[in-house]
């Protein structure tokens, strides 16, 4: 078992189609349990439609294989309306990105790993740090924690919203 994380966001019926991910995450998850951040909501910078983000980070055991994980998080996003192909800085339904597999290192199919996004946008890096704050980096090695405290974001604000998922609270504004 390797635990997989990724990385979901939306700027399109944003609730609706995070929600619909969740559920089907669920279903790829299987009797591993989803461990969810925060959702977070950002500005759409740099793309072409100006609707902000909501943004989570998602973690779950899995016998899958990288290729195997990211095909099926194709596939999903495909059922939420995302069309097929590399289009970037557009708005979208939903996307899912694999940030980590267990400590995978290197190119898995389209999957990289670990995904650079990790430390390059707070939107990522916070969700996963308070996730997964002991875990390590698999190439920098520091704490997730370590690595959201020693980050700038300066000039990505983002900002906790709530939202309900299952009949239940899974982020809410006024935590921490």
């Amino acid at each position: 078992m390797a635990l997989v994380v990724l990385g979901l966001g939306s700027n399109l019926q944003r609730q609706r189609h995070l929600r619909r991910a969740l559920d089907a995450l669920t279903d790829l998850a299987g009797a591993s349990p989803l461990r969810l951040s925060r959702v977070f909501e950002s500005p759409a910078v740099g793309f072409d439609d100006d609707r902000p983000f909501y943004n989570l980070v998602v973690a779950f055991d899995t016998e899958l294989s990288p290729g195997d994980v990211t095909d099926r998080c194709k596939r999903i996003e495909g059922d939420n309306g995302r069309p097929p192909g590399p289009a970037k800085f557009i708005a979208r339904t939903l996307d899912i990105d694999v940030l980590l597999w267990g400590d995978a290192v290197g190119c898995y199919g389209e999957a990289r790993l670990p995904r650079e996004d990790i430390t390059r946008y707070a939107f990522v890096l916070h969700p996963l740090a308070e996730l997964l704050p002991a875990h390590a980096h698999p190439v920098d090695g520091r704490t997730f924690d370590e690595l959201w405290a020693a980050f700038d974001a300066t000039g990505q604000p983002h900002w906790a919203v709530d939202f309900r998922w299952g009949g239940r609270w899974i982020s809410r504004a006024d935590e921490r």
